[in-house]
């Protein structure tokens, strides 16, 4: 069974957002179209608490964002969310910083790669925000769990360039599809 999985399509990482992406709007309405394609549809969303260590007040690297219950962690107005089946919640452990969704930097699961095994899923097509970061770290460790990754190129968007790393999850395995027509 194959899974469409919605990395991070929240208010903070949108134009205006926090940390927001340039153009991160754009995959919007690829991602509500890949919707009729997938009978399950998972999404993550960033759930960071007020003080959290990757949070530039507290000397971290990216200023404040998605803040647990704020209008910047909640997913994009204009995306379809009556579809999705299951939401995975990372970053909520104020001291370990977390960028795949599947697990955190410390090494713990989310229950992700589980819920999917669970549900029958073997192949999982990956879209969303940043490709350079949360979506590059969940393709590798939903490979490590032994999933075939399809990254959608249409669907993700980058803080900057990405095309070296949709060379890097070739490399590593994952197929990457400009779209899924």
């Amino acid at each position: 069974m194959k899974a469409l999985l919605i990395v991070d399509l929240q208010n903070d990482f949108l134009p205006g957002g926090a940390l927001g992406i340039p153009n991160g709007d754009q995959i919007i309405p690829v991602i509500n179209a890949l919707q009729d394609k997938f009978d399950l549809i998972v999404a993550t969303k960033d759930w960071h608490p007020p003080g959290h260590i990757s949070f530039a007040s507290r000397d971290g690297i990216w200023p404040d964002h998605c803040v647990q219950n704020t209008f910047g962690a909640e997913f994009a107005p204009t995306l379809k969310t009556d579809k999705i089946s299951h939401i995975v919640h990372k970053g909520s452990d104020p001291d370990v910083d977390s960028y795949s969704t599947f697990a955190d930097n410390a090494g713990k699961e989310s229950g992700l790669a589980a819920y999917l095994k669970e549900q029958g899923v073997d192949e999982i097509y990956i879209v969303g925000l940043a490709t350079d970061y949360c979506v590059r770290f969940s393709v590798h460790d939903a490979l490590k769990a032994g999933f075939k990754v399809m990254v959608i190129k249409e669907g993700c968007m980058g803080i900057e360039d990405s095309e070296h790393v949709f060379e890097e999850l070739k490399r590593a395995g994952a197929i990457i599809l400009p779209t899924l027509s």
